[in-house]
């Protein structure tokens, strides 16, 4: 029987999660704070509620998919949060990149209203998420998954359980300190590289199958060669998720100098105009860095 699903954050990755599930034949009502974006996503033919309250009524199954920490609480602990308003034994599955201690917060206090959740997010872009092909971070008590099963197989190819709620954001935030500084050292040298007469299309060639090659790499940077910088993960989420990391580890008492280094550099080039953009927009910051490093 298809679920009756809310889906409380509709960007992007909010947005592309539910068209997936729709798609697969449920149910799903979705809400976002932004009334332009709930306007737009109508007239695509989502169906979108006016509040939140009236997107997850009736509903036995919600996700979240938001910003931030902050936006993270307000949904889920502020008035009219989801754990006030959440029937109890709902599933509650949250995708977004926060800090582990924000999510065992939200966890706990569910738990007391007898709902459960998953700590489940993702890595894959808005397209993926519409494919169903996102690689799912799942954290939580086995019941509560087994529960989760049949939305977590419709959202992605690929998910593995890391154990209690709240580790799975651990793993997220180290994958995206790996991930950002995989784009920003491999901007920096392709950048070299071509500034030191080298084909860009004959570079991307010979380092697409050489030791240098990464994930990142083989996916993003044919399109920053055809200057194509539009968001599949936009630049000012990849600097908050660093922003994160950096404060989960102070919080570890353990330094973060390269990724703080990371994120300084994804900061110059918010200021520099590459807001809005893909994370491989690092790779045209270099690219006039390297025109002006070379003016006379």
């Amino acid at each position: 029987m298809a679920d009756r699903i809310a889906v409380i954050g509709m960007g992007q990755m909010g947005s592309g999660m539910a068209r997936r599930l729709m798609s697969q034949g449920h149910d799903v009502l979705g809400y976002d704070v932004n009334t332009q974006t709930r306007q737009a996503l109508r007239k695509e033919g989502l169906a979108v509620a006016e509040s939140s309250k009236a997107a997850v009524a009736d509903r036995s199954v919600i996700l979240t998919s938001l910003p931030d920490p902050a936006a993270i609480r307000e949904a889920w602990l502020g008035p009219g949060g989801l754990v006030e308003l959440a029937e109890k034994n709902t599933l509650i599955i949250e995708l977004s990149t926060i800090d582990p201690g924000t999510m065992k917060e939200i966890g706990q206090a569910a738990a007391v209203r007898g709902i459960d959740v998953i700590d489940c997010p993702v890595s894959g872009s808005p397209a993926e998420a519409a494919e169903g092909k996102l690689v799912l971070i799942v954290g939580g008590d086995e019941a509560p998954i087994k529960r989760a099963e049949p939305v977590l197989k419709l959202l992605g190819e690929t998910w593995r359980h890391t154990g209690a709620v709240g580790t799975a954001k651990v793993v997220k935030l180290v994958n995206n300190m790996m991930s950002m500084g995989n784009v920003l050292v491999a901007a920096e040298a392709f950048a070299l590289g071509v500034a030191a007469g080298v084909e860009p299309e004959k570079l991307f060639e010979v380092l697409s199958v050489s030791g240098a090659r990464s994930h990142h790499f083989l996916k993003r940077f044919p399109n920053a060669l055809k200057g194509d910088y539009r968001p599949g993960f936009k630049m000012e989420l990849g600097e908050k998720d660093l922003a994160l990391a950096i404060e989960f580890g102070r919080t570890m008492g353990m330094p973060t100098p390269a990724a703080s280094t990371v994120r300084e550099l994804m900061a110059a080039a918010l200021a520099e105009g590459y807001r809005g953009q893909d994370i491989v927009a690092l790779h045209d910051m270099y690219r006039r860095w390297a025109r002006k490093g070379g003016e006379k």
